[in-house]
């Protein structure tokens, strides 16, 4: 059995910078900048999930010994990484073309909500009451609204 030597220094700075770059990315308020961060998490993570994996010969039965033969199991793991972080790219990027179509710019808005927890937090004080203005039983996002009702047969609504 050859000597299994373990991943360079290089390869794990290289895993350290690609992972630290994109959560720093994925940090931002540009969505161009989020979908950069998440292309470099994607290959770091990808790397490093390619470090866990034993070096070798080709996995297939019959070109060499079995000890010999490198962890096929990581390498499937980056491939099915390779294509989630693909759909995940595609998807970000129509959400950013759309914003800018919409917009003429990518950077995700702050919302009213966020403001009031910054001003609370500020205040080193708890949100307690409901700020939506509508209560608690009449907030359409709190309130369950049960099973459709059936209308019977023969009763339809509309011109006829």
């Amino acid at each position: 059995m050859r000597g299994a030597a373990g991943p360079t220094l290089t390869v794990v700075v290289a895993v350290g910078v690609l992972v630290g770059c994109g959560v720093t990315l994925l940090l931002e308020r540009s969505l161009s900048r989020i979908l950069l961060g998440v292309i470099l998490l994607g290959n770091g993570v990808n790397l490093l999930i390619l470090l866990g994996g034993r070096s070798g010969a080709a996995p297939v039965v019959g070109t060499a010994a079995t000890g010999d033969l490198s962890d096929a199991l990581p390498q499937a793991m980056v491939l099915t990484a390779i294509v989630i972080t693909f759909g995940l790219t595609a998807f970000l990027l129509a959400v950013s073309y759309r914003a800018w179509y919409l917009t003429g710019d990518d950077e995700v808005p702050d919302d009213l909500e966020d403001r009031q927890v910054v001003r609370q937090a500020e205040r080193n004080e708890a949100a307690t009451a409901d700020l939506g203005g509508e209560g608690p039983d009449a907030d359409p996002e709190q309130v369950d609204p049960g099973p459709a009702r059936r209308r019977p047969p023969g009763r339809e609504e509309g011109p006829r």
